[in-house]
């Protein structure tokens, strides 16, 4: 007989679920305990300030290759086929069985949480983890109850996540023996084989912005912020890892809404999340202050850093084990979050890329149909590390900014973008925190301190009154003077050594660009069109 300890819904067990035969299952262990149990364990270290210190092993990134949607009558024809792999129900019920007896005799964690800040919108989730460790991640990235609401949850979905379980492809109908299944009827996603903690978070993602379009809302991969005291003044970052989504909007000028998904209804956006997954690669005290010493604080999950054996100083330049080296922390580690997660209409929309090409310019205003371009389009560069397979910056279009986690079709999402910004309006800025004075190997990254200072300008409004030109090869518009910032960062072709390389480079993006585009020529409507890169 299973031991239960914790505080949960008696009438909602793990028993009821249908997971039987564990050891014991500790339900909503709250954060001492958790690192209490996770030392005990030995799934890590403790760390300066209290904080757990763990590895993740061979996988140190997202495994969207091994991702899978069971195939239904509901399914069929809403979901994005092309970038999701189909699972026969049958298929799905034999993994789900394998699993739960892998589970038999074992400790499981379960913790009880809201995907989504906003009342109406929010999904009860269930996580049931093997390691004590995701318990912890997870119980920091989602929302958490308040004690008294835990005695009468019932999730709306189920994550069952066990990394020591290893799936047999032709018996699970999967890829490999990773895998990340999800049956959307009965409400169930499972992950095996895998201790990458982002897996439990990117799969609450998946689900929201599943079931959200349905309801009239946008679900948006992109962090937010808002002017200090006026949550009408918001912006959002759209952005894939290694952008600096989570880096410029953790402004401390400005409030932090979150940094990674959101929501935008008929009141305004919502986060999705209650804490940060944070890059830790060359952090520093002087340009991310907040994140930086969140990394010191008590829970705070350090994952993948190399840190002195002794003394544990973390040690933010060594990447031997992975540049996807990341913490993990509730948001009130950051003194000017959001306590909310709520906040208004959009009035700046950012569109963050990675150029690893070295020809984009570090900002650049767009009009409604370029942004619509450019958010199908969702042109950057995978940051290395953060998938696996991915050693360096590797140019890459991934449509909506986050095409690893859409589950429906890019033009559900591009439309409802189109149709918020016709209704609720906002300025549109494509920025560019990838290479300038040449391509990846050849220039160097932006320097953070001008992105900053470009973002200050266009979010304060002062950027829209200096002059700008139209940019030769993309069309959007691009400021030729911002005080504060070197003249030529803005011109690119400027600061490359060799002129004409520029333009082989950027002949060679422009045709990227067009021929990406073509997937969705047929979807689109004519004042897209008007505005074609070719």
């Amino acid at each position: 007989m299973t031991i239960e300890t914790g505080r949960f819904n008696p009438n909602f067990t793990l028993r009821h679920q249908g997971i039987e035969g564990c050891a014991r299952a500790f339900y909503n262990l709250t954060e001492p305990d958790l690192i209490s149990h996770a030392l005990r364990r030995g799934e890590g270290e403790l760390g300066i300030g209290g904080t757990l210190l763990v590895n993740t092993g061979k996988f140190t990134g997202r495994s969207p290759k091994d991702k899978h949607v069971v195939v239904s009558p509901t399914t069929e024809d809403n979901v994005w086929w092309e970038r999701n792999r189909r699972m026969d129900r049958a298929s799905f019920d034999v993994l789900h069985a394998d699993m739960l007896a892998h589970a038999k005799g074992r400790d499981l964690y379960v913790q009880d949480l809201y995907g989504g800040a906003d009342l109406e919108y929010r999904i009860k989730v269930r996580i049931v983890s093997e390691l004590t460790w995701h318990n912890l991640f997870i119980r920091h990235l989602l929302i958490r109850p308040d004690r008294a609401e835990l005695d009468s949850f019932v999730a709306d979905f189920t994550i069952i996540n066990l990394p020591s379980f290893f799936a047999d492809p032709v018996r699970h109908g999967c890829r490999t023996e990773t895998v990340i299944a999800i049956d959307f009827d009965r409400k169930l996603l499972l992950i095996a084989g895998t201790e990458y903690a982002g897996e439990n978070k990117k799969g609450v993602f998946t689900i929201l912005n599943y079931l959200l379009p349905d309801r009239d809302v946008m679900p948006m991969h992109c962090s937010a912020n808002h002017a200090p005291g006026d949550p009408v003044d918001t912006a959002i970052f759209f952005g894939l890892s290694g952008t600096g989504k989570t880096t410029l909007s953790a402004d401390p000028n400005r409030t932090l809404i979150g940094d990674d998904e959101h929501g935008w209804c008929s009141s305004g956006i919502f986060n999705f999340e209650g804490g940060c997954y944070a890059k830790t690669i060359h952090l520093s005290p002087e340009t991310e202050p907040e994140i930086y010493a969140a990394t010191y604080k008590f829970s705070t999950v350090i994952e993948n850093m190399v840190y002195d054996e002794q003394t544990k100083e973390l040690d933010f330049a060594d990447d031997r084990l992975t540049v996807n080296m990341r913490s993990a922390y509730p948001m009130h580690y950051i003194s000017n979050a959001s306590q909310s997660g709520l906040a208004g209409h959009p009035k700046h929309i950012v569109m963050l890329t990675c150029d690893a090409f070295g020809v984009m310019p570090p900002i650049a205003r767009l009009t409604p149909a370029q942004a619509m371009y450019h958010f199908l389009s969702g042109f950057t560069s995978k940051a290395a590390g953060t998938e696996r397979g991915v050693t360096e910056p590797e140019p890459t279009f991934s449509t909506c900014f986050g095409a690893p986690f859409l589950p429906r079709r890019p033009e559900v999402y591009g439309k409802l973008l189109r149709d918020k910004i016709a209704t609720y309006g906002a300025t549109c800025w494509l920025v560019n925190t990838g290479w300038t004075g040449g391509a990846h190997g050849q220039g160097q990254r932006m320097p953070i301190a001008a992105t900053r200072a470009l973002l200050t300008a266009a979010l304060n409004g002062s950027l829209s009154t200096q002059t700008f030109r139209k940019d030769p090869n993309f069309g959007f518009e691009v400021p030729v003077t911002v005080p504060g910032v070197d003249a030529a960062l803005l011109d690119p072709r400027s600061t490359w050594a060799d002129p004409v390389a520029y333009d082989r480079a950027a002949r060679k993006l422009v045709d990227m660009f067009a021929d990406n585009f073509g997937q969705f020529l047929p979807h689109i409507d004519s004042d897209v069109r008007e505005v074609l890169i070719s």
